[in-house]
């Protein structure tokens, strides 16, 4: 019995993928749920399961293909079984070589009745294999070029196109402005000194940077909450919930996973539910709904080294944190010059609804609730 292999129903926001790679090819025994072939969304990569085991017997649509929910991209036969893969057959002699070598004797053509391997043919593979190339005449030499100039040209990713669209589209359609300020994480860096290890054992995570920014985000969101608001039309829409994206890096680019509620989530919830997020995006098993909404957004580009950027607006949302690299530099504190582990925090944000004024307020906040934590325990 044969069983097509379908593209499976796509969200109601995504048109169509793009498939990326087979796994398998025809004549390859596959088995149930077992990841047939990657398809590229807009925004995440989705894996086609085999529905049932057996042998896949055709391939029907090949890379770089768009497809739509339901269109068949192959056949599989249930339940056969897959052909025995003949083994070259190997003289005692030969056998030896191969394995001292460590050659693939499938790579060696056999010379002998019905295709048996010599030692003289591992001899010659190997003869052959590491031969320098023949030199070009010299009198049919042809110039050395110095310095060769080359240019590979690939299409972008599905998710990089988007990125593309998203970034230039923020750009065009708000009016978006760049403050800073800077934060001195003495006080973060001895909290999370004294208490990792029992955080760490006590709720099977670690006591990063991202709880603390997220929690001090939030109620700066609390107090200017145009920042949390985004436009629609000629309204502006105040969002009485904090639905906070955590840019993640990935191979494919940044993806945006939404953490919900995140005013109701603990230091402990918000840090095992941003590992689980960067986990997953880089194996590619985000889903749409993890990456959709959101209502502000923090992005962290300290983990790569930058000491100060002006991070995008993530559309429709009207504001975003841009947290930097950590570094000890002097500062004066009560009249003395003092070492500290200071970063750059900078809010980029839609002039058409947020004023300057609550701009700096909000990165003030911020910083007030970074340099004394307990602020964001007592609500003060």
């Amino acid at each position: 019995m044969t069983i097509e292999v379908r593209v499976p129903q796509l969200p109601e926001s995504v048109a169509d993928a793009t498939l990326m790679s087979w796994h398998k090819k025809p004549g390859d025994a596959v088995a149930r749920d077992e990841n047939l072939v990657d398809l590229e969304t807009d925004k995440v990569v989705l894996e086609v399961p085999a529905p049932a085991a057996g042998i896949l017997r055709e391939i029907r649509l090949g890379d770089g293909v768009t497809v739509t929910s339901g269109q068949v991209l192959a056949v599989i036969e249930e339940g056969a079984a897959a052909p025995p893969v003949a083994e070259p057959k190997l003289s005692p002699a030969a056998k030896r070589v191969v394995d001292e070598n460590k050659v693939d004797p499938k790579a060696v053509a056999g010379s002998g009745r019905d295709g048996r391997v010599s030692k003289s043919d591992v001899v010659n593979y190997l003869t052959a294999k590491d031969a320098p190339a023949a030199p070009t005449p010299a009198a049919k030499a042809a110039p050395v070029i110095k310095g060769a100039r080359t240019e590979t040209r690939v299409p972008m990713t599905r998710l990089r196109a988007r990125i593309a669209e998203r970034m230039v589209q923020a750009q065009a359609t708000q009016a978006l402005l760049t403050s800073f300020n800077e934060v001195d994480l003495k006080a973060v860096n001895e909290l999370r000194a004294r208490y990792k290890d029992q955080f760490d054992k006590q709720h099977g995570a670690k006591l990063g940077f991202m709880s603390f920014f997220t929690k001090a985000c939030i109620e700066a969101l609390k107090k200017f909450p145009s920042v949390n608001a985004s436009v629609e039309g000629n309204d502006i829409v105040y969002h009485e919930y904090f639905d906070v994206g955590v840019a993640v890096s990935t191979d494919r680019g940044l993806i945006v996973p939404v953490l919900r509620d995140a005013d109701q989530l603990s230091f402990a919830d918000i840090e095992k539910s941003i590992a689980n997020f960067a986990a997953r995006a880089r194996a590619g098993s985000i889903t749409i709904e993890e990456l959709s909404g959101g209502t502000f957004t923090i992005t962290n580009g300290g983990v790569f080294g930058s000491l100060l950027s002006t991070p995008i607006v993530n559309a429709p949302q009207s504001a975003i944190l841009g947290m930097h690299k950590i570094q000890d530099r002097a500062v004066v504190i009560d009249g003395q010059v003092v070492v500290r582990p200071m970063m750059y925090i900078a809010l980029t944000y839609d002039h058409r609804i947020i004023d300057g004024r609550e701009a700096v307020q909000f990165l003030v906040t911020l910083k007030q609730c970074l340099e004394d934590p307990a602020r964001m325990v007592l609500g003060v």
